[in-house]
């Protein structure tokens, strides 16, 4: 059946009316929720300054990875020379160890580490007493509020040879023992150490994404018979997932990142093998010996190796998550 040309014309003309209609009063809409908004635009204004100046603007000084940089002659005038510094870091010896060091460390970090504030904050939730529950809560919460130096003395003295633990060590078996400066026992302390300071600040996340949970589904399912390691396998692990995918996303952004501060005050030149590490080189390196170019081409493949681990882990996570609903 054949239509005629007016009515094609007709109808034409009514649907480029109507999507001149509809972005008239998507254009309006648009420009009323702004004015809405204008006080929430306001108070977003100092934050977006902040990002501005002293997050983005500081990676202009990235281009010195490029550049022979010295302070004479400034960021914009020292000479361009390419990829030299990447070579030079690559090929030496010390820096591809460095880096190993780096990622062995925050891998161990992640995946040791992670669960400890998850099986924290299901054991906080479980506990019925108020005043017990408090009291937990203090204790593991406090070591976060700490600087490294005083955490780093604490653990320092306590597997020194002549500390507390190393006078339980020789009353049972007639010797000390050197924590500190064997390689094993070293990275054993430094992820401890980690995990003491900082599990019971980070379970505080998944004690909120715990009150999100349904209570009537633990009802169900102890009236179904299900004891509480099921009810947590089924009930709390599932319900908090969203927030454990989100968290380990966020992790897997730092795996280049060993914190500075908890290796600095923990190593020592007989472990250098296994504690020096990116910040630490930077810090030696960069702001010791004036290398400076050299040091922020290393910051720079610290930054793009985690960004392409958060990209490849939050792929794996919706592919989790449609697997999984």
């Amino acid at each position: 059946m054949e239509t005629s040309p007016i009515l094609e014309t007709r109808t034409t003309a009514n649907m480029k009316a109507g999507q001149k209609k509809s972005s008239k009063t998507r254009t309006f809409w648009m420009s009323r929720r702004v004015r809405q908004n204008i006080p929430l635009w306001i108070m977003f204004l100092p934050i977006a300054a902040f990002y501005l100046i002293f997050k983005y603007t500081p990676m202009l000084g990235l281009v010195i990875a490029f550049k022979n940089y010295n302070f004479y002659e400034g960021i914009w005038g020292s000479p361009w020379v390419g990829w030299q510094n990447f070579q030079h870091l690559f090929t030496q010896a010390q820096s591809v160890q460095i880096i190993r060091n780096t990622l062995v460390l925050s891998v161990l970090t992640v995946f040791v580490s992670f669960p400890f504030p998850i099986i924290l904050a299901i054991l906080l939730n479980e506990a019925r007493k108020m005043w017990f529950k408090r009291m937990v809560q203090t204790l593991v919460y406090l070591p976060h509020f700490f600087s490294w130096v005083i955490v780093g003395g604490i653990v320092v003295t306590l597997f020194s040879q002549s500390g507390v633990i190393n006078a339980g060590v020789t009353k049972l078996f007639g010797e000390s023992y050197a924590f500190l400066f064997h390689e094993w026992s070293w990275v054993s302390i430094f992820l401890g150490s980690g995990i003491w300071k900082e599990a019971g600040f980070s379970a505080i996340i998944y004690l909120a994404a715990l009150t999100t949970i349904d209570p009537s589904l633990y009802e169900a399912a102890s009236m179904d018979g299900a004891n509480k390691w099921k009810q947590t396998w089924h009930i709390t692990i599932p319900g908090i997932s969203p927030t454990i995918i989100l968290m380990l996303i966020l992790a897997m952004g730092h795996v280049m990142e060993v914190g500075f501060d908890q290796v600095y005050v923990l190593q020592n030149s007989i472990v250098s093998n296994v504690s020096d590490v990116i910040s630490t080189f930077i810090y030696q390196t960069g702001l010791q010996g004036g290398q400076f170019s050299l040091t922020t081409a290393l910051g720079l493949f610290e930054s793009l190796v985690g960004l392409v681990l958060v990209v490849m882990t939050n792929a794996i996570a919706k592919r989790f998550n449609r697997q999984l609903w």
